[in-house]
């Protein structure tokens, strides 16, 4: 609008508008792929930010500092952190002893496994190709008289070679070596990255009403309201996912432990929580969840204990699913299956299996953004169910 006259744009800058927003997406994307470690480790930071800030929040009202109170929460989760660690390690310790059992199991499947390669493929050809050709010999070819044998004299052996001199020649590394190097670079990168996030965690609870204060302090009039109704939003929305999320996979594992532990399982105090954690990633969480249960059953190489671990994980994880998730997760999150869906695509392909973990959380808390903002509300409409 120029004094008073609403002026339309021309398709050339409708045009110019359109390709700074392609441009913009594809920076975006790929600023967010190969600095993926960066931006994971944030928002790791921040979920667990969130769902210790209520543990925070009990502590200031006994009159803590809120710097003294989260101390004391990140340091009780870094102690059930260790110990969580140990009680696996010792398990892991208690598991290796009994590596010679899973190994000879782990031979005789293969071996039987071979052997029913073999005899499918005997099966086949027998019944493919015909009786007369498979009882065919192939007669055997003379051999050719040795020059020995009709007295003729054998030819001169040739002189020895001179000898060579041994030239050394710089081996360059093999594909290999590289290959490991980049895998261990890689792993140490997010070891490195990993390392931050308690320090990440305590700063983000002790300053985060600071942080906030300064932030909204920089605005005036409607964007301020709109940023702290934005930001209470993208709280509140990943706060009950993650902590909805820890509260079903916590009831799963006790319930799979139980089942374990019933059927004397070994290593169930392990298997349980795995299992029941990794039953609640998307869309993959039945088979990952099948996963420790089955291989800790390796040594018994009981089949009706097999089933058995078949029907009752395949039962806790659609009871979870259908009846557990909507009441803990799906009440606060308001997500459509689609756009879930193209969110798991997106974000596994950008950062892998961490992106299939963080891919609904993120979206949940781009619609919270959407859901606050007036001129992003139609957005927030089409993620929303």
């Amino acid at each position: 609008m120029i004094d008073g006259v609403v002026t339309q744009s021309t398709p050339a800058e409708k045009s110019y508008r359109v390709a700074v927003s392609i441009l913009a997406a594809a920076g975006g994307v790929a600023l967010l792929y190969y600095g993926q470690v960066f931006f994971i480790t944030i928002i790791i930071a921040f979920m667990i930010a969130f769902l210790l800030e209520p543990a925070v929040r009990v502590f200031m009202k006994i009159r803590m500092p809120r710097g003294l109170a989260s101390f004391l929460v990140c340091a009780l989760w870094l102690g059930c952190l260790y110990f969580a660690g140990l009680g696996l390690y010792t398990e892991g310790i208690a598991m290796a002893d009994d590596l010679p059992a899973y190994g000879a199991r782990i031979n005789q499947l293969v071996d039987s496994a071979a052997d029913r390669v073999g005899g499918f493929e005997k099966n086949v050809y027998r019944t493919l190709v015909p009786r007369r050709f498979q009882d065919q010999d192939v007669a055997p070819q003379p051999q050719p008289d040795l020059p020995a044998a009709r007295g003729k004299r054998k030819p001169a052996e040739p002189p020895p070679a001179p000898p060579v001199q041994e030239v050394r020649v710089r081996q360059e590394p093999t594909a290999m070596v590289s290959a490991i190097y980049d895998y261990l670079h890689s792993f140490y990168s997010v070891l490195l990255m990993a390392s931050f996030i308690p320090f990440l965690v305590y700063f983000i609870l002790s300053w985060g009403d600071h942080l906030r204060a300064r932030l909204l302090f920089t605005l005036e009039g409607e964007p301020r309201y709109t940023v702290a109704k934005a930001l209470d939003g993208v709280g509140d929305m990943v706060r009950a996912y993650v902590v909805g999320n820890f509260l079903l996979g916590v009831l799963l594992s006790v319930a799979s432990g139980i089942l374990f532990a019933s059927v004397r399982l070994p290593f169930w105090p392990v298997v349980g929580p795995l299992s029941g954690f990794l039953s609640l990633v998307p869309y993959i969480g039945m088979p990952l969840a099948l996963i420790p249960p089955m291989i800790a059953a390796l040594p018994k190489g009981d089949p009706t204990l097999y089933l058995f671990l078949l029907v009752s994980v395949g039962l806790l994880h659609l009871f979870a699913l259908n009846l557990l998730y909507p009441k803990f997760v799906g009440s606060r999150v308001h997500l459509n299956p689609l756009a879930v869906t193209i969110a798991l695509m997106l974000w596994g392909i950008l950062w892998g299996g961490i992106g299939l973990i963080l891919a609904i959380p993120i979206t949940a808390g781009i619609k919270a953004v959407c859901d606050n903002v007036s001129s992003l509300k139609p957005y927030g409409r089409l993620l929303g169910d």
